[in-house]
């Protein structure tokens, strides 16, 4: 299981982690947009969008085998940060919906433009599939 690291005398962040420690075999999730398993995107939303990507991300770590709880690392691409602000709450909610309360270190990263032109967030993650070491 990895674990979270915080150097002492920080503060505890909120809703992420500085940095997480784990063994086990490394998962590189590449960047998911919000497109279904079709590669259509089905909504112009914001939260509609991150939704999907982080639920493609999900399904990437279980498809390798892993859980939510193996993910160490995410980094969201935005195209409008301040949508994304505006729209916190209801991100907020989908991320615990979908993770729980695992806050793996994480960075928001604006950008420009993504490779799909109708794509407003991308999700790219790490995780440490630690079940493969518990495995027989």
């Amino acid at each position: 299981m990895p674990r979270t690291v915080l150097p002492e005398g920080w503060p505890r962040p909120r809703g992420y982690a500085n940095g997480m420690a784990a063994r086990g075999e490394l998962l590189a999730i590449a960047g998911q947009i919000g497109w279904n398993s079709n590669e259509q995107i089905e909504s112009d939303g914001f939260s509609d969008q991150f939704r999907q990507a982080l639920a493609n991300v999900v399904a990437v770590v279980e498809a390798a085998g892993g859980r939510v709880t193996d993910i160490i690392s995410l980094t969201i691409y935005v195209t409008d940060k301040r949508e994304y602000v505006s729209e916190i709450t209801q991100v907020g909610k989908i991320y615990r919906e979908l993770l729980g309360k695992h806050f793996p270190s994480m960075a928001l990263v604006g950008v420009s433009e993504l490779l799909e032109d109708r794509a407003r967030v991308e999700i790219q993650g790490l995780a440490v599939l630690t079940s493969a070491e518990e495995s027989p």
